[in-house]
């Protein structure tokens, strides 16, 4: 199983960015897709997540109205569109999948989650 992220970046405040995550390696496609941020000093945090079959989203109430996650038609790659971008947005953004269903509202969170390597985004 692989994950790898793209489209990170650095943007002024206000901007827009758009995140990918192409998935490979599942069998059919995982069941849950999120995404993830970390900050320098401070804990992963869940930002997005979707459930590939249903399109069901949740989101960090943080981002709630300004972050858009999708999937395209296979489900095995997610867009996190993130727009009216923060300084506070900054942070290494982690794709994460599971194959377990349910755990959209956990952002896919349990033992059978896989990790990509990160992308940056920086905002300033």
């Amino acid at each position: 199983v692989q994950l790898v992220e793209s489209g990170g970046g650095s943007v002024q405040a206000g901007g827009s960015l758009r995140v990918s995550c192409a998935a490979s390696g599942y069998t059919s496609r995982p069941n849950c897709m999120a995404w993830f941020r970390q900050a320098p000093g401070k804990e992963r945090e869940g930002v997005a997540a979707i459930d590939t079959n249903s399109g069901v989203t949740a989101y960090a109430d943080s981002v709630q109205g300004r972050f858009s996650l999708s999937r395209d038609n296979g489900g095995n790659t997610v867009y996190l569109q993130m727009n009216s971008l923060k300084p506070e947005d900054t942070g290494m953004y982690y794709c994460a999948a599971s194959s377990w269903v349910g755990y959209v509202q956990a952002f896919c969170s349990n033992s059978n989650t896989k990790w990509g390597q990160g992308t940056q985004v920086t905002v300033s």
